[in-house]
């Protein structure tokens, strides 16, 4: 009985294994919300005063990285 418990155990823990290396590496390339793609600044709806209401300008989403690339001091995204 020591023996088959051991077996599934093992099977388990190989079948997790190759489940978590199986991930898709394109997902990977996504964004949560849509303007933080780049390709998405220039929209209305990742700026003002459009995205405003729901939280998701560009400026919030990026933190403090300017949407030139650059890093910029707390307090002086605006």
């Amino acid at each position: 009985m020591k023996v088959i418990r051991t077996v599934v155990t093992a099977f388990v823990a190989v079948l997790l294994t190759l489940s978590l290396t199986a991930c898709n590496p394109e997902s990977l390339n996504r964004y949560r919300y849509s303007c933080q793609d780049p390709v998405n600044w220039e929209k209305a709806e990742c700026n003002p005063p459009v995205c405003e209401a729901s939280g998701l300008c560009t400026k919030d989403l990026l933190g403090n990285i300017s949407t030139d690339g650059t890093t910029v001091e707390s307090g002086t995204n605006e």
